[in-house]
């Protein structure tokens, strides 16, 4: 009976343990941002899109090649004026569907300190075509803002 209750008294623990590990890594899933955007229309298939700061700078994002396949290496570029930024990340999170953690951290272009670019690719979509909601999280030293933009990718 002892070593029932203390079998009992482990998994116990391992599963609280398991869901104090989950709630610290939730965060790093979905990205908190201080200011969040409006939920641009414009159509990154198609071509570059630009999002406007709260602080009056602007944020022009595109990412090559177009139309953006899965599978295959994109080019994520990232240009800001106006603003200050001390670092941008590009989150890619499927709409309909988790595909997991896909965040890169876009490095500072050399001689260029407001220009970013970066490398990621997507995973495919069983179901065929796949929306992701791309949000371009912008580091100011002053506050995170996330500007969000929706893409679909097919097979």
């Amino acid at each position: 009976m002892t070593k029932n209750l203390l079998l009992d008294a482990a998994i116990l623990l391992g599963l609280a343990i398991l869901g104090v590990i989950g709630y610290k890594l939730a965060p790093l899933l979905s990205p908190k941002a201080d200011i969040a955007l409006a939920l641009s229309s414009c159509d990154l298939n198609q071509r570059s899109c630009a999002a406007a700061l709260p602080d009056g700078g602007q944020l022009e994002f595109s990412i090559e090649p177009r139309p953006v396949p899965s599978l295959k290496p994109l080019q994520l570029r990232a240009t800001v004026t106006g603003s200050e930024v001390r670092r941008v990340e590009v989150d890619f999170a499927g709409s309909e569907m988790k595909m997991g953690y896909n965040r890169p951290q876009l490095a500072s272009e050399p001689g260029e300190k407001q220009r970013f670019s970066g490398q990621a690719s997507l995973p495919v979509c069983i179901t065929g075509s796949m929306q992701w909601d791309v949000t371009v999280l912008v580091d100011t030293g002053k506050a995170l803002v996330a500007a969000p933009f929706r893409l679909q990718t097919s097979n």
